[in-house]
């Protein structure tokens, strides 16, 4: 592997970043399966490593704790808060209350003293940002953390969160977690360009579109996957389908698969630090692996972009974050009797 600087951290990581929500009950349930998985994973170079308590309700953490027994100097852990870990509404968001719980909850599960780096999993419009930027400065001063990042923010909330960091003397956000595949290529257009302005990096999710860009789907053909069984609407989305039917001959006609074609467009991008793999089988790790060396030509990278243009688009993924002024109607229409111009 080739070590890239986790933004202006110092932190060495490699490209490839090794996502571990497929490891616990909605993936592998299979712990010491998932365990040979991340074993491999490390001894082929990766030594980045992230997780979150919300996945398979912490079983994910324990998995990646068990894994790391003895290995845990050599690896940089990430894992994350925010999502719901409970009916009590205050097990959840991003307020001091739950964060400092949320992190002595993943350390124990992780069976560490300490993350590399702790992220806000969303954003939450209900608490100051100022709020969560404080708790986890004491986190950071109390060595439990080393370095705290965002996930799925929106440009804006971004350099609010560096603004208010730095107006209150507090800890800021040092890395970005967006989607970002050949599909979805929204964040060129401002958070990227954002995150290389204040020095941070960006470890991006779903660099395989939700699975769409390995092949397994193809338009007029019924997927048999895994994460087809979980019925999310962008799998069948007619518009990513046509893309795909695009993207494969043209890696075909390059002599690779979409898989390594995806992958290695999503570190190509100069703002990308890392891309996260989620593999749940050792087959799927091994197939991630042998295209680590693939190199995208500019003339490669000009037939995507004709395909799917800078900074756009083709649909969205379910599992992304949406404002409220998107998500309430209230937000995005005026009172009836005040829409008119008379």
């Amino acid at each position: 592997m080739r070590y890239r600087t986790l933004g202006r951290t110092g932190i060495k990581v490699s490209p490839y970043c090794l996502g571990a929500m497929m490891f616990g009950a909605i993936g592998n349930p299979d712990h010491d399966d998932s365990v040979r998985i991340i074993h491999k994973a490390l001894d082929a170079g990766i030594n980045f490593v992230d997780t979150a308590d919300a996945y398979s309700r912490g079983e994910s953490e324990e998995i990646v704790g068990k894994a790391l027994k003895g290995r845990r100097d050599n690896v940089v852990l990430a894992t994350k808060a925010h999502l719901p870990m409970g009916d009590d509404p205050n097990q959840q968001g991003n307020s001091r209350r739950w964060l400092v719980r949320a992190l002595e909850d993943s350390l124990r599960r992780l069976g560490t003293d300490h993350v590399d780096l702790f992220q806000i999993h969303r954003p939450a419009p209900d608490t100051d940002v100022e709020e969560t930027l404080s708790a986890l400065t004491d986190l950071v001063r109390a060595g439990k953390v080393r370095a705290i990042g965002s996930s799925t923010f929106p440009a804006s909330d971004i350099v609010e969160a560096q603004w208010v960091a730095e107006r209150r003397g507090l800890v800021r956000f040092r890395t970005e977690q967006p989607p970002y595949s050949i599909l979805n290529r929204s964040i060129e257009r401002e958070v990227l360009p954002v995150c290389e302005r204040y020095g941070m990096g960006a470890m991006v999710w779903s660099p395989l579109a939700g699975g769409l860009l390995t092949g397994r789907y193809r338009k007029g053909r019924q997927a048999d996957s895994h994460r087809a069984r979980f019925g999310f609407q962008h799998m069948s989305d007619e518009r990513r389908l046509d893309a795909v039917e695009q993207l494969i001959p043209l890696g075909q006609k390059a002599g690779m698969s979409l898989t390594h074609l995806a992958m290695a467009f999503a570190i190509s991008h100069p703002g990308v630090t890392s891309a996260i793999i989620g593999p749940r089988t050792m087959d799927h790790l091994d197939d991630l692996l042998a295209g680590a060396e693939t190199t995208l030509t500019d003339e490669i990278l000009d037939q995507i972009d004709a395909i799917v243009p800078p900074g756009t688009d083709i649909g969205t993924l379910d599992t992304a974050y949406n404002t409220p002024a998107i998500q309430q109607t209230a937000l995005r229409r005026r009172r009836p009797d005040e829409r008119s111009a008379t």
